[in-house]
């Protein structure tokens, strides 16, 4: 998804003060307005986690089929995200947004009422279509609304904090509405949110879109969106059946084969979704790797430490919720010290460096056993892996921007987000139901934490290899605009 960097919107909140850091009370509902509905999102990505073994039981889906609850949001989520940024670059973003929260609020209503797996999917997977609309329309109003310097910055910096609070509110929320309530009122939580913030957005939001509206780029749009979501198919499946069954084999050939056209196409398009000159500069290309494995690695591990603290080691779904509160609030610790560290020694390093912390807290997980006792290793190292996790998230998004031309920034910043979203999509279905098919859940877990350190400490190797030495001198963090 490309934010193009000359817009055409309508009076902007901040036109009047462009270079002021100070916020005015219009500034300030128009980001909260923005803030919400991201923060909505992330809220959705976690909330439902720890109320997976509730809900499986009360709807009767298998252990094995509980990954689709998280599959059926996140493969739409990510599988539209580039379609439907380029659609609202073009036709009007906050057209688009609205239309993302109207259908997440609906959705979201037809997941609390479910009456059986099929509708509650349905539901999720509707969900997810709404998040894809929502998640590259509203960082792209965040950025058109705000001129570029310390008011974007200022803005910015809110919605990234607010982001990873949402995460881990949603853990602790999820746990407690569970107990107290049940596993519906996690669902009944976001079409609360979708009311709350939809009615206020059509006054305070201004319309965006590309001046020179090009023909969108319906082959690049139609391939890629294949592509993502056969291939995520293939590899849910595949995990829970094998390798051998029909569908998997025709899937998985099916979205290699759209993903390449995808690439050719935007080889020779006009206006391509994903520019791939772009994608050739070192920094983009390692950085994005880099954001890919910890965003997909570390979602998985919630995944499965969820299943996990509940069917292993009995904890409610309140206490599991505690666990990850203990780790969202280390990552709050680490966000204030991040911006530091990158000062201190640069984000590709800092980049490299928490791949590597990452991994090997992660590693330290597999001495997980059915004793009481691996409570307190999981909080302790989930928190201090997840801390590493923030730190190459900052530094990641860093990297990728950095040396960029003031033109192609828009271009850097939306790679930046689709990595994110896709990176989310693909954990789970690649390892997580590694966990959820085994005969023995523990056994699974192990397996899924090895070969998920594996894969995060490689990228870290890989990611340190391909960016090179960084010859430049770290920045002082005032000037990444992180304080």
């Amino acid at each position: 998804m490309a934010i193009d960097t000359t817009e055409t919107t309508s009076a902007s909140p901040t036109a009047h003060s462009p270079l002021g850091t100070r916020l005015s009370t219009r500034d300030k509902l128009v980001l909260f307005v923005l803030c919400a509905a991201q923060f909505m999102v992330a809220l959705d990505f976690s909330v439902l986690n720890v109320a997976l073994p509730v809900l499986g039981k009360d709807l009767g889906m298998s252990q094995s089929a509980l990954q689709w609850a998280v599959t059926a949001f996140a493969l739409p989520s990510g599988g539209f995200l580039l379609l439907f940024g380029r659609i609202g670059d073009l036709y009007g973003r906050r057209r688009l947004f609205l239309a993302g929260l109207a259908l997440f609020g609906t959705a979201s209503l037809l997941a609390t009422f479910a009456w059986d797996p099929a509708s509650f999917l349905t539901g999720r997977a509707l969900q997810g279509l709404g998040a894809a609309a929502i998640v590259p329309t509203g960082m792209s109003l965040l950025t058109t609304t705000f001129p570029e310097g310390p008011a974007r910055d200022r803005a910015l910096g809110i919605s990234g904090t607010l982001l990873s609070l949402g995460f881990t509110v949603g853990m602790v929320a999820g746990g407690v509405l569970t107990d107290v309530l049940s596993w519906r009122s996690t669902m009944g939580l976001l079409s609360v949110f979708a009311l709350i913030v939809l009615p206020l957005a059509p006054g305070l939001l201004p319309e965006s879109r590309t001046p020179d509206r090009p023909r969108l780029d319906i082959p690049g749009a139609v391939t890629v969106t294949g592509g993502l979501l056969a291939l995520i198919y293939a590899l849910s499946t595949a995990a829970e059946r094998g390798f051998g069954g029909a569908d998997v084999i025709v899937t998985l050939a099916a979205g290699v084969l759209l993903l390449a056209a995808f690439v050719y196409i935007e080889s020779r398009a006009h206006a391509p979704l994903v520019s791939l000159p772009m994608l050739r500069r070192r920094t983009v290309a390692w950085g994005n790797l880099g954001g890919l494995v910890t965003f997909s690695m570390m979602s998985t591990v919630v995944f499965v430490l969820t299943l996990y603290l509940q069917e292993t080691l009995g904890l409610s779904a309140f206490e599991t919720g505690l666990v990850f509160g203990v780790q969202g609030v280390m990552s709050a610790v680490a966000g204030v010290y991040a911006p530091k560290v990158i000062g201190r020694f640069g984000a590709r390093r800092t980049l490299v460096g928490s791949l590597a912390g990452q991994g090997l807290f992660v590693a330290g997980l597999v001495l997980l056993n059915a004793h009481t006792w691996s409570v307190w290793l999981a909080t302790a190292a989930i928190s201090l892996a997840s801390m590493c996790h923030l730190g190459a998230i900052i530094s990641y998004g860093l990297t990728v921007t950095s040396g960029v031309p003031d033109e192609e920034q828009g271009l850097a910043t939306g790679l930046v987000t689709s990595t994110q979203q896709v990176g989310i999509t693909i954990g789970i279905p690649l390892l997580g139901v590694l966990a959820t098919t085994s005969s023995d859940l523990l056994a699974g877990v192990h397996t899924v934490l090895v070969l998920d350190a594996v894969i995060v400490l490689a990228a870290a190797v890989l990611v340190a290899a391909g960016l090179g030495r960084d010859r430049s001198r770290p920045v002082e963090a005032e000037a990444l605009g992180l304080r």
